[in-house]
């Protein structure tokens, strides 16, 4: 392990609006500045700070979206989101892995009721993707996997957040059946409740109004006072 790192070493936290896991991290961030440890916050929709992201990843043959932790000086890093405890380490001149990530995704399990033969040819898919993918713990088995509750078919895909009502009266007729049919899955949500968070996110995303600042505020009503004063002045009605 390295020397632990002096207050004064700069340490760099690359992030990017709308990243959850940012939010999340960005009060510990906060704790370690107000603490006195060097932290410089990059926020990458500026070019620059995406620049030398890239370039850090380069040389020190590095892959990581946001939040990512780096220290320019050793290329010791922690990429995603951690509790403090595995913050301090890294500021501490620790090196952080990231956890082991499987070669490629798992194949998809058979629904619910399916014939012996489709479950056997996923059953040979899967162990064969467990082999290749031994480095990664913790791993389900098949048993495992097929006594969890399975759909008996893949759900209706929701509507764009474009889509008319009509659009999504079709797709809760077609989601209320499924839901039907698969009443044995805990947890499905009623169609209504996933309509109304897909139309949140659609005025969410719609552009806002810009917003006039309280000091611009104050200035146009600072000038139209003079704009009355000047006219009652010169007698104009």
């Amino acid at each position: 392990m390295a020397d632990k790192k002096t207050k004064t070493q700069e340490l760099y936290y690359f992030y990017s609006v709308g990243c959850g896991f940012c939010k999340r991290v960005d009060p510990i961030v906060d704790e370690f500045i107000k603490e006195g440890h060097n932290i410089l916050k990059l926020d990458l929709a500026e070019p620059d700070n995406q620049g030398l992201k890239n370039e850090l990843q380069k040389k020190y043959n590095k892959q990581c979206g946001t939040p990512w932790f780096i220290d320019p000086e050793t290329g010791y890093q922690v990429c995603g989101f951690k509790e403090k405890d595995i913050l301090m380490k890294w500021i501490n001149g620790e090196d952080i892995p990231i956890p082991p990530r499987p070669k490629s995704p798992p194949p998809k399990p058979p629904f619910y009721g399916a014939s012996e033969k489709d479950e056997n040819k996923w059953k040979i898919e899967y162990e064969k993707w467990l082999k290749e993918n031994s480095h990664v713990p913790k791993l389900q088995t098949v048993e495992d996997i097929l006594k969890r509750p399975r759909p008996k078919s893949d759900p209706p895909r929701p509507p764009m957040q474009n889509a008319t009502d009509a659009q999504f009266d079709v797709w809760a007729r077609e989601y209320n059946k499924w839901k039907d049919e698969n009443s044995h899955l805990p947890n499905l949500q009623p169609s209504d409740v996933i309509i109304q968070r897909i139309k949140q996110q659609q005025m969410q995303q719609r552009p806002q109004p810009p917003q006039v600042s309280k000091d611009l505020e104050k200035k146009v009503d600072a000038i139209e006072d003079k704009l009355n004063r000047l006219i009652k002045h010169l007698g104009v009605k």
